[in-house]
């Protein structure tokens, strides 16, 4: 999303921008067909969790794997090394060839 905005924002001709806002529209309509995972209860138990764990992971990327793990769901990432490190998270890269 920050490339398409940042594309809005160099545009210097009309025809660059409204090929950089017609991406953004299918970008929103992509994203408006994935259900999001709230960070809930049962996530922010998982969270507490993994800090006592110490994994060494950024703290949005614990609350990411917190909210995967809490719904027995599968993390898709392109960043496997950081994400292989806590335990029992099912975690694919779909951006590389299988």
């Amino acid at each position: 999303m920050r490339g398409w905005l940042a594309m809005v924002r160099r545009s210097k001709k009309a025809q660059q921008e409204i090929l950089a806002y017609r991406q953004l529209h299918e970008l929103f309509g992509f994203f408006a067909e994935i259900p999001v995972f709230d960070f809930d209860e049962s996530a922010g138990e998982r969270l507490t969790q993994l800090r006592r764990s110490r994994i060494r992971l950024g703290s949005m990327d614990l609350k990411i794997a917190a909210i995967a793990l809490s719904r027995q769901a599968t993390l898709l990432s392109r960043n496997l090394g950081d994400f292989r490190q806590v335990p029992a998270l099912k975690v694919e890269d779909w951006t590389q060839p299988s």
